[in-house]
């Protein structure tokens, strides 16, 4: 291995891991006795700094990524949907971390910025995976970090409860997750993705062997715990409800961004094999995955849109039952995580799907960030994220209560905001590459549940715009959250009615490959 190319395409995470040692060496000591928001302030911009400085690294990788010695597979790959990911989970760490402006609930907040940035590590290792040890290796480095993160508010009780439940919902997901990688490397004699994929579309079809549906079960089991998809969901609500709320956004965001960029990388392994195979005439009518199993060319297809279907349904119909904006907000994420996983179960590798897919991955951790901050502002005050406490904002803050309704709304999928395009692009990426009664109906499903999710977001909104105040009190934010959320309002506007700009910008990073 050549050790110099491996610290050049881990460049940006070396950078976040020197400022989790710096945020910690800075409070530790030589802030210790200063004053609580002081120790926020300097360790947000050692943290915002981190991420910065990974972000110029980015350019020094290595081209393409790390291969193997003498093998032109890859271990970590750079450059394509792994920048653009990554990029993204760096801007949305910036985003979660000036929520911890004018918190109060952990005096240890270098240690909390710490950890961040090395779940934030973990998170860039997982979207650069390309071996099942990194893989491993990263979702348990980010998974660490949150189940940390969730217990932070020492105080709460429901927080201490909540990382309960992650705690061991995790522990069960990872064991499932590497049950079933064990399994693959059993069947294939090798950890690589472009090996393994060799094994399903080769010479030596592992297809028709029992033992690999064991494996995808457990991985699709030990995956959708980290999605939050239906039925590896029971954690998202209970975990959304008692975190910190930076912790809350982080996890709702950033652990969201990654785990969709692996299930991309895999997906793009699978694609890119199949198509080598099909052109060596190894994948024909006789050998390799028969066209057979409901309208899908692969039984992982069909684990996902499965898994996508159940999300959808459970996860809009449990929201309109919900009281807690908080958990509101889980149940929504489960349903969201189901439209992506529709793309997921149609993607062909190309650089159009992996584009609709980030898009839409990318603008939802925007916003749900910003959801979370405004919620987090408004339990400050009132003690609750019950819908009560949001009776009249539009009288007690005006621009609070607009960067909610812009934000909901877009949740939402309503025009001309960016929800609205980023599900309008994913769906109709689906249809463009995959004709049929199946695709069409999962589609139709999908546009249908999100007239449901309409529902729910306007009883939110109903309380802040329509039913009179319970307290006449003003709600108060810190005035740099405050802007923060009015930037990221404004954000969802712009690309909204401008949506091309955002996705020629991810294009660019395809330009070549």
């Amino acid at each position: 291995m050549n050790y110099a190319d491996l610290f050049r395409v881990t460049l940006p995470e070396t950078a976040l891991d020197i400022a989790a040692l710096l945020v910690l060496i800075v409070d530790l000591g030589f802030l210790r006795k200063a004053a609580l928001q002081t120790r926020i302030m300097a360790a947000v911009l050692i943290g915002v700094f981190g991420c910065g400085g990974a972000l110029l690294a980015m350019p020094y990788q290595v081209d393409g990524g790390l291969a193997y010695p003498g093998s032109a597979d890859l271990l970590l790959s750079a450059g394509g949907y792994t920048a653009v990911s990554q990029i993204g989970i760096l801007v949305l760490t910036v985003l979660t971390l000036f929520l911890l402006i004018g918190s109060d609930f952990t005096k240890h907040v270098g240690e909390f910025v710490a950890v961040v940035l090395m779940a934030a590590t973990g998170g860039l290792l997982i979207s650069a995976a390309q071996d099942l040890l990194v893989i491993f290796v990263g979702l348990e480095l980010l998974s660490l970090g949150l189940y940390i993160l969730t217990a932070f508010a020492k105080k709460s009780g429901k927080s201490a409860e909540s990382a309960m439940k992650y705690y061991l919902f995790g522990g069960m997901s990872a064991a499932f997750l590497l049950f079933g990688f064990s399994y693959l490397y059993g069947l294939t004699g090798s950890t690589n993705l472009h090996e393994i994929m060799l094994g399903f579309y080769g010479p030596t079809v592992i297809s028709s062997t029992p033992l690999v549906y064991v494996a995808l079960v457990m991985i699709a089991a030990g995956l959708g715990f980290k999605v939050a998809a239906v039925p590896f969901h029971l954690w998202a609500p209970d975990t959304y409800e008692g975190a910190p709320a930076p912790a809350a956004a982080f996890i709702a965001s950033v652990s969201k961004v990654a785990s969709f960029a692996l299930l991309i990388g895999i997906g793009t392994a699978a694609a890119h094999v199949f198509n080598q195979m099909h052109h060596a005439g190894f994948v024909t009518a006789s050998r390799g995955p028969a066209p057979t199993w409901i309208g899908f060319e692969h039984p992982w297809s069909l684990i996902l849109a499965i898994i996508a279907v159940a999300s959808m349904v459970f996860g809009n119909l449990a929201a309109l039952a919900q009281d807690s904006v908080r958990r509101l907000l889980a149940y929504s994420a489960i349903a969201h995580a189901g439209y992506i996983l529709i793309a997921l179960a149609y993607y062909t590798g190309t650089n159009v799907s992996a584009n609709a897919i980030l898009y839409y991955i990318l603008t939802y951790g925007l916003t749900t960030i910003a959801a979370f901050g405004a919620v987090s502002v408004v339990e400050r005050i009132s003690g609750s994220d019950r819908m009560d406490a949001f009776l009249g904002l539009y009288k007690r803050n005006g621009l609070l209560a607009g960067v909610l309704l812009v934000l909901f709304l877009s949740l939402a999928g309503i025009p001309p905001l960016v929800g609205f395009w980023v599900k309008f692009n994913l769906f109709a990426t689906i249809l463009q590459v995959n004709h049929g009664a199946v695709p069409l109906a999962l589609v139709a499903l999908a546009v249908a549940m999100s007239a449901v999710s309409l529902y729910y977001y306007l009883q939110v909104l109903k309380r802040v715009f329509v039913m009179p105040p319970a307290d006449e009190a003003p709600v108060k934010g810190s005035p740099l959250t405050i802007g923060v959320l009015a930037l990221i309002t404004l954000a969802v506007v712009v690309l909204g009615c401008l949506p091309g700009l955002m996705q020629s910008w991810m294009a660019g990073f395809y330009a070549g490959m």
